[in-house]
């Protein structure tokens, strides 16, 4: 029987060929394509998550696991695909007008899909109108912006009233150095997250 704890250590560990290796065996074995993500991928990424809150394991680390992962999910994705197996929520992601910076908002986009989210990452400097238009396109549940400057701050509040304003039905996360809840409060953002495993858990709330 194929060993989904082993691949969720392999995930935990980083280990990408191995992950792949027992992704590749377990549907080999007709095991269910749900079964290997829930037992296999999300439970090594969910492990990954929490050190990563209790500083047990950085960013590197973090990187090096989401990397193995997304080895093993082009192997799974196809599989689930043909089971019908829906990911649990559609969530649009970005950095805010004026904005390069990406670290924090790929880490998040890896966590996210770590965690079961089907994750439409639109980069970096992304406009108010990028954000309603691929939010209406794609019936995302939960839009994503980040911030690394103070300067581009406003960027976030601009594209939480053109959503707003669009009445789409999604919910609005923020985050970023310079984000605190206090900002997220004051624009009206339905969450706000200071690490990429907290955007998780505040993602899985809001759809819940």
């Amino acid at each position: 029987m194929a060993d989904l704890k082993a691949l969720a250590d392999a995930i935990i560990e980083g280990n990408q060929s191995k992950a792949e290796e027992l992704t590749k065996s377990a549907l080999e074995e007709g095991m269910p394509a749900k079964e290997v993500l829930d037992n296999g991928l999300i439970a090594g990424m969910d492990v990954v998550g929490e050190r990563f809150k209790k500083n047990e394991v950085y960013i590197p680390e973090v990187l090096i696991s989401a990397r193995a992962m997304k080895g093993a999910m082009s192997i799974l994705e196809p599989e689930l695909t043909k089971a019908g197996v829906e990911p649990i929520g559609k969530f649009i992601i970005g950095t805010a007008q004026g904005d390069l910076h990406d670290i924090g908002k790929n880490l998040v986009s890896m966590m996210l899909k770590g965690a079961g989210f089907e994750v439409v990452d639109l980069g970096v400097d992304v406009s108010a109108e990028q954000f309603v238009e691929q939010a209406k396109e794609k019936g995302a549940q939960l839009v994503g912006m980040s911030a690394l400057l103070t300067t581009t701050m406003p960027g976030i509040e601009k594209t939480l009233k053109a959503l707003k304003e669009a009445a789409l039905p999604v919910k609005i996360m923020v985050g970023g150095a310079p984000i605190t809840q206090a900002y997220a409060d004051k624009i009206g953002a339905d969450g706000y997250a200071s690490d990429a495993a907290t955007a998780v858990d505040v993602a899985k709330e809001l759809i819940s």
